[in-house]
């Protein structure tokens, strides 16, 4: 039996750091700087013998009100009403702040189960820090390392009773299973077959901060998952949520606002911009999502450009659409500018969308899964044959330098995004400007609009096999019977 254990205490006192311990992965950011955690994370952690969702979570604070701040806590707080069982942690070389009491006071009501943790305890320093910590009223402390890894076997030591008083009340409320069956409804060779897990769908959604992406997400998930606000750059880390949107299974992972490299100086906003690039390798599908006040700026541009290096799935969504008064002639501009811009994305779907309002999201699926579909496309070696016969007949390869190049065969060597190797005499004189009238080719004749096509030129070796190599010196036998024959 699976149960949640979410990770609260006040800012820097080391929950990520935790968190990235117990899933094993370097998921959550983690920096010297206090308040880096602002959305909730999932993540599958695993304790010796023991599987379990763990939710790290950002740093309580002692503020109610509709700031920032108090968003983060009204996030953290619905957190902790969620999860099975609680991990407070303190900083057991600062002590116990009269921020701790609070919290623990609001743990102790809201909370089941919860389990007190002095963390950065290694050394003498922390001593006193963990003797404080038992005037919280929480039992007995653990006394623990995240960042060394010190005090997960005390840790494990009080989760594993949990565990079994969980598994055993997931059996009690479990259904009756031992049903008698008839032997035609035991064997039915006509049924269809139920899978029983399908492999979520990657979705990533960039764009430049305060572009809308929580907001759209959150939409999408049918609650406020994420945390949002007129606040540019909220988001930090590539937070990946688990969803079904109109019966598909889709992973879709928010990630941290881009600006320009040269804007970007501070070391978290580094480490967010980078986050959020490596949900972009991960993803199947971007939707790189736009401002429709300040659509396709330079840093736009790039993004969706990245996105297309990549190989990915692209589509460009642009938001805010309710507030956009004139549609009809922003909508005609904003496809001009989308075909200047970014000609390697041509066909790409545009799909306007409002986050606030909901509307436009069907096409935005629809586009998702349009776009997914052609990205694993396949085509037949004999389909590709004919059609480049019919493209050379249309227009003939170029004769640089007087060598005529030769294409003989074509056939696709990939998918995820489709690649095409070409077999031809002279592949490094075929021009650039004849590849791409190829891979436009390729996406009209056969429907894959937007998605990034790979093209090679491979060349093959016509000259004799033979020739160059040395003769084989005669054999001791054959001199043999040219002297028998001479006798």
């Amino acid at each position: 039996m699976s149960f949640t254990l979410a990770i609260v205490g006040r800012p820097n006192v080391g929950k990520s750091t935790l968190f990235n311990r117990l899933v094993g992965k370097r998921l959550a950011l983690v920096d010297d700087q206090p308040g880096v955690t602002r959305d909730l994370r999932e993540g599958a952690a695993r304790l010796a013998d023991l599987r379990f969702t763990v939710v790290d979570t950002a740093g309580l604070e002692e503020v109610t009100d509709d700031s920032l701040q108090g968003r983060m806590r009204r996030l953290t707080e619905r957190a902790v009403d969620m999860a099975d069982i609680c991990l407070f942690m303190v900083d057991a070389r600062v002590g116990i702040t009269p921020s701790d009491l609070v919290f623990a006071d609001i743990l102790r009501k809201r909370s089941a189960h919860v389990i007190l943790a002095a963390n950065k305890a290694e050394g003498k320093a922390a001593d006193a820090g963990v003797i404080e910590a038992y005037s919280l009223g929480l039992g007995e402390p653990i006394r623990m390392s995240a960042e060394h890894g010190e005090g997960l076997n005390d840790l494990y030591s009080v989760l594993m009773p949990l565990a079994d008083q969980f598994a055993e009340r997931a059996s009690e409320d479990a259904p009756e299973t031992d049903v008698d069956l008839t032997e035609d409804e035991a064997e039915d060779p006509d049924a269809v077959p139920v899978p029983t897990h399908a492999k979520p769908l990657q979705v990533a959604v960039v764009g430049r901060p305060n572009a809308g992406k929580s907001t759209l997400i959150n939409q999408i998930m049918g609650e406020d998952r994420l945390l949002t606000g007129p606040e540019a750059g909220i988001t930090r880390d590539a937070i990946s949520l688990r969803t079904e949107w109109n019966g598909v299974p889709m992973r879709i992972f928010d990630t941290a606002g881009m600006r320009k490299k040269a804007k970007v100086q501070e070391k978290l906003e580094k480490l967010s911009v980078s986050d959020g690039l490596r949900a972009v390798k991960f993803a199947e599908v971007v939707v790189v999502l736009l401002d429709a006040e300040i659509p396709f700026e330079q840093q736009d541009l790039r993004i969706a450009d990245l996105a297309e290096r990549e190989g990915r799935a692209v589509i460009i969504a642009v938001n805010k659409w309710d507030i956009e008064d004139e549609r009809q002639a922003k909508l005609k501009t904003l496809k001009e500018s989308f075909e200047r811009l970014l000609p390697q994305l041509r066909g790409a779907p545009l799909i306007t969308v409002s986050a606030k309002t909901g509307r436009g999201l069907d096409r935005l699926h629809e586009a998702i899964m349009r776009a997914y579909d052609v990205w694993n496309r396949r085509i037949t070696t004999a389909q590709l044959n004919r059609w480049l016969a019919g493209m050379m007949e249309a227009h003939p390869p170029p004769a640089p330098q007087g060598k005529r190049i030769k294409l003989r065969y074509m056939t696709q060597a990939k998918t995820r995004p489709p690649g095409f190797v070409v077999m031809c005499s002279h592949p490094d004189k075929v021009p650039e400007s004849y590849s791409r009238y190829l891979v436009n080719g390729l996406r009209v004749d056969f429907d894959m609009p937007g998605t990034p096509i790979r093209l090679w030129m491979r060349g093959q070796n016509d000259a004799n096999p033979y020739k160059g190599r040395k003769k084989a010196p005669p054999s001791k036998l054959r001199k043999h019977m040219a002297g028998r024959r001479k006798d």
